[in-house]
């Protein structure tokens, strides 16, 4: 019992929000007049209200409804930087706050967003759809109520059986609810592919300034190591030169420190060469060259690879890097005594765990460490999922797929069989049972119209009249709610197969 009454009660708060978006709707129509008037300025928090009210909905129906659905929004700009002068450029204009290029940028994110345009769709059709399928059981209890009042050998039973079947259905019609928000709210394989193309831009340029500031540490550290040490050599060469004759035994001290800053200069340039790309790592591959660096680190490091095949170089490189940095991370900042790594291939995915006994408390945001590690599997669709409570242990799960590009063919094999039959009947027929033969006919019915037309029901004696009327309206939504459980799975289907399952997205 109360099951039933926790679901009706989410019924007539669904239905009730739907109906309100008649206000809402009308605020954005009149936005909408007032952008094309010239007063743009209305337009985000018109955008921004109705896109809360979208997420609203798609977080009702994913907790109470269980229909989970994805936000399809493409990432937001990234702020405005200045030019070198300090101005900001957004096109052909120079600004001096980043303010203006910051709210132009906003604008074409937001108008150019296909997912805004669905938002407001769904919103124009949901005070219809969400009022009439959530408040249809309210009709059809209040229809039976009213026959149970009349009291007759013959209006009794079609009561009690009419009020039972608006009651049944609201469960039936709730998943029907949550299937057709996903369908309209969901992210279409074109919004998610857009969105990528948008995040792999951004990728792009993070990745161009981290390769930028790579190459200045690597100038910087040849100029202040081994350029300087090489620069000293030549010099100390000249003077043994220059003593040769004169003095002998100063020319082989000379030397022998001229031989000892080579030695030294060539363990800096090795020492170079490793941090850019480890001998070990391109020879042995990478559950080599993670030993090899546990041997080197202070602290007890203990190695599990079970890799049955070589992965491609430059995701050996991001990997071997990535916790190269999480051991200096472990040493440095959490205090760490012992660290666990274990490296192997699931689920057609290079996944490595690395787990240290150290103090805990690590946050990417509070480091640039775990950012450019972020910024580094990213690259490659790759992740850093991270558990470090205060006091630790810290956990670090790195998961970067190696199996398949993503790519599937444009269009996904069609609905066959009975799932065939079930959209052809329920695009195609589920109107007449539920409109003509249903809606109307109850309109019909409650302001008394005499006349019946062709209208089934109509023609039936008085007491079968409300059940033949309330059996179309349950017919036409069935139609009309298997035909969208097929098409929003077989829409979400092809979803995972042409954006792959580099996106994260759960099938």
């Amino acid at each position: 019992m109360r099951r039933h009454a926790v679901t009706l009660g989410r019924a007539l708060a669904l239905g009730g929000m739907a109906l309100t978006d008649v206000l809402l709707l009308a605020a954005a129509l009149v936005t909408a007049v007032l952008a094309s008037l010239g007063l743009v300025f209305f337009f985000l928090p018109m955008v921004g209200l109705v896109r809360r009210r979208a997420m609203l909905a798609r977080r009702l129906t994913g907790t109470w409804l269980g229909v989970a659905t994805e936000p399809p929004y493409l990432p937001p700009p990234p702020p405005p930087r200045p030019q070198p002068d300090g101005w900001y450029r957004y096109e052909r204009q120079l600004y001096k706050t980043p303010r203006w290029p910051a709210w132009h940028e906003r604008w074409k994110w937001m108008f150019t967003d296909p997912a805004t345009w669905r938002d407001l769709a769904w919103l124009s059709l949901n005070p219809i759809v969400g009022g009439s399928l959530l408040l249809l059981p309210l009709a059809a209890v209040w229809c039976g109520l009213d026959l149970l009042g009349r009291w007759t050998p013959l209006t009794v039973p079609s009561g009690v059986v009419v009020a039972v079947a608006g009651v049944a259905a609201v469960p039936w019609l709730l998943r029907l609810y949550g299937w057709w928000t996903r369908l309209c709210l969901a992210p279409t394989a074109r919004s998610v592919l857009a969105g990528r193309v948008r995040r792999l831009d951004q990728l792009r340029t993070e990745t161009a300034d981290s390769q930028a500031a790579e190459l200045r540490r690597i100038e910087r550290d040849l100029h202040d190591g081994a350029q300087a040490r090489l620069v000293a050599m030549g010099m100390t060469l000249g003077a043994v030169e220059e003593l040769m004759d004169s003095d002998p035994e100063a020319a082989k001290a000379l030397l022998a420190k001229t031989r000892e800053a080579s030695s030294v200069a060539l363990t800096e340039l090795r020492a170079l060469v490793r941090g850019i790309h480890p001998p070990v790592l391109a020879e042995r591959g990478l559950g080599d060259a993670v030993r090899a660096m546990a041997l080197d680190s202070p602290l007890k490091v203990t190695v599990t690879a079970n890799l049955s095949r070589r992965s491609p170089a430059p995701v050996e490189s991001a990997v071997y890097f990535s916790i190269s940095e999480l051991l200096t991370n472990a040493a440095r900042h959490g205090g760490a005594d012992r660290v666990w790594i274990d490296i192997g291939v699931r689920d057609g995915s290079l996944r490595v765990t690395v787990t240290d006994d150290g103090s805990g408390g690590a946050d990417p945001a509070r480091g640039s460490g775990l950012r450019g590690i972020e910024r580094r599997l990213a690259a490659f669709d790759g992740v850093l999922a991270l558990n470090s409570p205060p006091g630790g242990p810290t956990t670090a799960t790195i998961d970067l797929p190696i199996e398949g590009s993503g790519d599937a063919p444009e269009g996904g094999p069609a609905p066959k069989g009975w799932r065939l039959a079930v959209l052809v009947l329920g695009w195609g027929l589920g109107w007449l049972p539920l409109f003509p033969q249903g809606l109307v006919a109850m309109g019909m019915k409650i302001f008394g119209s005499d006349a019946k037309s062709w209208f089934l029901a109509l023609h039936l004696p008085e007491p079968w009249q409300w059940p033949m009327i309330v059996f179309n309206i349950l017919l036409g939504l069935t139609m009309y709610g298997g035909a969208m459980a097929i098409t929003s799975a077989h829409s979400h289907r092809r979803l995972i197969e042409r954006a792959g399952p580099a996106l994260g997205l759960d099938g």
